[in-house]
């Protein structure tokens, strides 16, 4: 199928909307019309280099659509299904998922690492590896069923798209990986797509404060409306602040979900963390980078933790059945999240998201674009 997706053709360039070909789903995919798809800053550490991946790319991995081919031996999924695409793909036997660890599925990491399948090509047909194995920058996406995920017809598509990355990884960082309780303190570092919905989260979890630190304004002031009862432009601002607030406790949890996360960062969020607390690591780093700035003191006599998190340590067919029912009773919300462009206007979008003038860029297609 020909159509037009945003490619990425080098370390520090522009994404380029260009005509691609989409392939037909063999034994096992789907192929999904897109409504929308997320500008997730994931897709940013592509253009930096932070994250290597063979080029040419086509960029992506939050969207939401509809079925419109079933490949053969496909379950559970039929043509004119809504589904949501997660990209993690979870084939629910492997040891992981198993385990109740389907977001590091075994099937998944093959997936993700047969970056030669050639499910779409340019349109001189030289293979592109797509972000997570689906490259929702495009307005087909042929996926392996492990990455589809069903989903009722009532939520709106551009919406749905969200829970696919940002919403369910910053939600689980709060409340499955994070554990909030009832009556905690939350720290939330960075305030974009994940860290935002790291607020709502923690908030909805019943946490009795939910300090919001970023040192945009915007973004403080959109985390107020959406769960925060404290912001702060730095986290020496909020270390400063937190005994008073807490009564010398600090945080319970702190949640770092920086867009590209420094060694630096994870003491300061360890002295943020209460005896006994933990500090969630959510937000990523360059792949090269292995230095870590930790006071091994700290660590040991005040029994802290510092874990890593991916989809916010939950399987993406549990997490979103669950959000979106949240998003039904409204608890969760996530047209306030949105800031919509047109598919030409994807470099604007993540320049709007590097100058912190929106929580979550959304792409959302147009007649035009299939």
């Amino acid at each position: 199928m020909l159509t037009r997706g945003a490619v990425l053709h080098e370390i520090g360039a522009q994404w380029q909307v260009e005509e691609i070909e989409v392939a037909d789903p063999a034994a096992g995919e789907v192929q999904v019309r897109l409504a929308a798809s997320g500008l997730c800053h994931s897709d940013e550490h592509l253009v930096t280099g932070a994250t290597p991946v063979p080029l040419p790319v086509l960029g992506g991995h939050e969207g939401a659509g509809v079925v419109t081919k079933v490949g053969a031996g496909v379950r559970g999924l039929a043509e004119g299904d809504h589904v949501v695409l997660a990209f993690l793909p979870a084939c629910g036997t492997c040891r992981p998922c198993a385990s109740g660890l389907q977001n590091l599925c075994d099937r998944g990491a093959e997936l993700r690492a047969s970056q030669t399948v050639p499910r779409a090509t340019t349109r001189d047909g030289r293979p592109l590896m797509r972000m997570c194995m689906l490259g929702t920058f495009a307005p087909y996406v042929t996926a392996d069923e492990a990455a589809v995920i069903k989903i009722e017809d009532d939520v709106p598509l551009d919406l749905a798209a969200l829970l696919g990355c940002g919403v369910s990884t910053g939600w689980g960082s709060a409340t499955a990986i994070g554990g909030t309780r009832p009556g905690d303190t939350v720290v939330v570092i960075g305030v974009g797509g994940v860290g935002i919905n790291a607020v709502q989260g923690a908030a909805a979890a019943g946490a009795r404060f939910v300090v919001a630190v970023d040192p945009v304004p915007y973004k403080q002031k959109r985390a107020l409306e959406l769960g925060a009862t404290h912001t702060f432009g730095s986290a020496a601002e909020a270390k400063a602040a937190l005994p008073d607030l807490t009564w010398g406790r600090l945080a319970q949890v702190v949640i770092n979900t920086v867009g590209e996360i420094k060694g630096h960062m994870i003491q300061e969020a360890l002295s943020l963390t209460a005896k006994g607390g933990q500090v969630v690591v959510t937000g990523m780093g360059h792949y090269a980078d292995s230095e870590v700035s930790l006071n091994l003191f700290e660590l040991t006599l005040l029994q802290k933790r510092v874990q890593g998190a991916i989809f916010g340590g939950v399987s993406p067919r549990q997490q979103i059945p669950l959000l979106l029912e949240a998003y039904r009773s409204g608890r969760l919300k996530l047209a306030e999240l949105v800031t919509p462009y047109r598919l030409d206007d994807i470099n604007q979008g993540y320049q709007d998201m590097r100058d912190g003038k929106n929580l979550r860029g959304v792409i959302r297609y147009a007649d035009a674009d299939y």
